[in-house]
């Protein structure tokens, strides 16, 4: 018997071969029967085999497809108090990829308890995460990478890996010294080498790590990773190629804007070393910026001419993301500004409201030195978000210039006024730039390159500021009903085949067969994403942008129904993805 039966559905593969109308049998967890037939079977709502389905719906109308995989979150920590991934399942996501940045959770050395704190103060400045979600939502009780995988087994109700996180590794061989060191010694390499291969043997993707000076730590100092050498990321992506089933992923100071030549040299070396892909992100597409992307896709033309491969992420969307003067945001990445904005609340206000100060912050968040984040000192024209104090009623949703115009100010100053009546709390959101004609066109024509793949959510991180996680639906409602840059077949193989591919997931990404039963049923006519809010449902009542999901009729995941019309259902058949056993090596020439 058939443990569910969808009828008259029509099925977008995942491979981009056209549609089709089926019916679609689940059995323990995999696709058991696809019938294409018409006639008294599908009447009667059994497969061609003649089973009976233990339920079963009458599907037409709605298009099947195969769960969306997102292979950049950072749901790590978040797993074991929300074991849904939400937003993300909601949205059709039933394969995510963690670890990633160079930051997993594991491994720790047993006999320091005090590396738990330090990870939990580096995820929370680093990644945007709650403190107090990341004290006591999480139990913390694992050592080895393989103890963090087993701490997830059967509890949750997405597939997840992850990869073993550079940071992690240097901390656990080297201590507080994983900060501030740059050579761990030929014996501290090979214990870092030996924790690398403990964590691949158990199940870890592969390794990832950064470079990127925009990743502190609770500190302010730079992350661990950033102070290795080439050779020590040479050593381990060897340790990776070792292992089947495995994937490097690397974040630089160029993944912003440009990479240095240097840069380029570095990732090409790691991808050849390991004979695996390796991943990156954001891919920033921007037509006013017309060098930026055949600079950055340079770097996977020089990788494959060396037998490597490096694939870009980029974003089919533009995610929301807000900034507030008083909480770590990607203001304080622009040149100076840091030295302000962690000024205690009341100096800091002072201090933003001498106009010295101002023309010396504006000066330098437009200087060549900003790079990419130049971007962010357009003030006039960002929009005010949640307000708190009487004298900023009426202002939520208005634009900066249009208040500064009525007020004969400054933007920036206007800007200013406005978040100090706060106390600094008033949300900031930012217009893209990038949300032209022009720009959506380099965007279409970006994703036909064969290293771009779709993905950069970061969902599970930056909680409060931006809300990655719905792309896959705001993408198919853009495709079907908004600019319809590319056709549904072409964008479902993009959020699921294509990905499922590069990370080598063995029977999932496509609906076939004795593949895996994660599944996605919309409607397309409805499905999208709504607006982000912000809600409250952290341990500790912490902060995070949640967004719902439209016309996402149902979720199954290993066959079993998780989300139902955006609730999920209290079902936790996710499985933890393990290298080897759940993927197969992908070859650099893939």
């Amino acid at each position: 018997m058939l443990d569910h039966l969808y009828r008259r559905v029509t099925v977008v593969d995942g491979t981009g071969a056209a549609a089709y109308v089926a019916d679609v049998g689940i059995r323990a967890g995999r696709i058991a029967v696809i019938d294409r037939t018409s006639g008294s079977a599908r009447v009667m709502g059994a497969g061609r085999t003649g089973e009976r389905a233990r339920t079963e719906e009458d599907a037409h109308g709605l298009v099947l497809a195969p769960g969306f995989v997102d292979p950049h979150t950072h749901y790590d920590a978040q797993l074991f108090w929300d074991p849904y991934a939400t937003p993300s399942l909601g949205h059709g996501v039933t394969t995510v990829v963690g670890g990633n940045c160079g930051f997993s959770l594991a491994p720790l050395h047993p006999g320091r308890p005090g590396d738990a704190d330090y990870t939990r103060r580096m995820m929370s400045r680093v990644e945007g995460m709650s403190l107090a979600a990341l004290e006591e939502g999480a139990p913390w009780t694992w050592s080895s990478f393989g103890d963090y995988l087993d701490a997830l087994e059967g509890r949750i109700a997405v597939n997840a890996g992850f990869m073993a996180g550079h940071c992690a590794l240097r901390r656990r061989v080297m201590g507080a010294e994983a900060v501030g060191t740059a050579d761990p010694g030929a014996e501290g390499l090979r214990r870092m080498t030996a924790q690398l291969h403990e964590a691949l043997d158990a199940g870890a993707l592969g390794l990832s790590t950064t470079r990127s000076a925009t990743h502190a730590d609770g500190d302010g100092r730079p992350v661990a990773s950033r102070w290795a050498r080439p050779g020590e990321l040479h050593a381990l992506a060897r340790a990776v190629g070792e292992h089947e089933g495995t994937q490097l992923e690397a974040i630089v100071d160029g993944c912003l804007d440009r990479f240095a030549d240097e840069e380029i040299e570095l990732l090409v070396d790691m991808t050849t070393a390991a004979g695996r892909p390796l991943n990156w992100n954001v891919l920033t597409i921007d037509a006013a910026v017309p060098d930026r992307v055949p600079r950055q896709l340079a770097a996977s033309e020089r990788a494959r001419a060396a037998g490597g491969r490096i694939v870009a992420l980029t974003m089919p969307v533009l995610a929301p993301m807000n900034m507030s003067l008083r909480t770590f945001c990607a203001l304080n990445l622009l040149p100076g500004w840091g030295d302000v904005l962690t000024l205690p609340v009341p100096q800091r206000i002072d201090r933003l409201r001498d106009p010295a100060v101002r023309t010396e912050l504006l000066r330098r968040a437009r200087s060549e030195e900003a790079g990419v984040f130049r971007r962010l000192a357009d003030f006039d024209r960002y929009v005010i978000g949640d307000t708190y104090a009487k004298e900023n009623d009426g202002l939520s949703g208005r634009v900066v210039r249009d208040i500064a115009a009525e007020r004969g100010m400054d933007p920036f100053a206007c800007l200013v006024e406005i978040c100090a009546a706060d106390e600094l709390r008033t949300v900031l959101w930012p217009m893209p730039t990038d949300n032209d004609d022009a720009s959506w066109g380099l965007r279409r024509r970006t994703w036909d390159h064969e290293d771009v793949l779709l993905g950069g959510s970061d969902a599970g991180a930056h909680l409060d500021r931006m809300c990655g996680a719905p792309y896959p639906t705001r993408f198919l409602g853009d495709c079907l009903r908004g600019r319809k840059l590319v056709p549904l077949e072409r964008a479902v193989r993009m959020l699921t085949d294509e990905p499922a591919r590069l990370f080598g997931l063995r029977g999932r990404g496509r609906i076939a067969e004795g593949w895996w039963a994660d599944l996605v049923l919309f409607d397309p006519e409805r499905v999208d994403a709504g607006a982000a809010t912000l809600v409250h449902d952290l341990p500790g009542d912490g902060p995070r942008l949640d967004a719902r999901a439209l016309g996402v009729v149902s979720v199954r995941v290993n066959g079993v129904e998780t989300v139902r019309h955006d609730v999920v259902t209290g079902a936790v058949p996710g499985k933890v993805l393990r290298s080897g056993r759940d993927t197969e090596t992908v070859g650099t020439g893939a």
